[in-house]
C-alpha cells in the first residue's frame, strides 16, 4: 500500500503543510500516527484532491464536507455524485445572479460617468 508524508501531499497539490493539517483539524483527513509523523493512505489523497477540487468550485467546507461522507453512507457514490451535482447547479446559480448583478452594475457605472463627463464638458 502506498503512502504519504505530509510533505509530499503539500508538493503534489501546492499546499502549505498548514492546510492540509488544517483539513485534518477539520475530520476531514485522517492520517494514521508513526510516532509524531503523519502517515497518509491513498483515500486521505483522494480526499485532499476532492477537498481542494470543492474550493476552487467554490463551495463551503460543510458542502465539502458533505459531498466526501456522502461515499461512505448509502446510496454511496451514486449518491454522492448526486448530491455534488446538485451543490454545483446551485452554485452556478448563485455565480449567474452575482454576474447578472455585475452587469447591471458595470451599465450604471458607465451611465453615471457618461453623465459626469458630459457635465464637465458643459462647465
Amino acid at each position: 500500500m502506498e503512502i504519504y508524508s505530509i510533505s509530499d501531499l503539500a508538493s503534489e497539490f501546492a499546499v502549505t503543510t498548514r492546510t492540509i493539517r488544517f483539513y485534518e483539524g477539520e475530520g476531514m483527513l485522517s492520517p494514521e500516527r508513526n510516532g509524531t509523523t503523519r502517515v497518509f493512505h491513498p483515500r486521505d489523497r483522494i480526499r485532499l484532491k476532492l477537498i481542494l477540487r470543492g474550493k476552487r468550485l467554490g463551495l463551503a467546507l460543510s458542502e465539502i464536507r458533505e459531498v466526501i461522507d456522502m461515499y461512505d453512507q448509502t446510496p454511496g457514490e451514486k449518491g454522492q455524485l448526486e448530491l455534488l451535482i446538485t451543490k454545483i447547479e446551485e452554485r452556478r446559480g448563485a455565480l449567474e445572479e452575482q454576474k447578472r448583478d455585475i452587469d447591471l452594475m458595470m451599465a450604471e457605472l458607465s451611465e453615471v460617468s457618461a453623465k459626469c463627463r458630459n457635465r464637465l464638458g458643459e462647465l
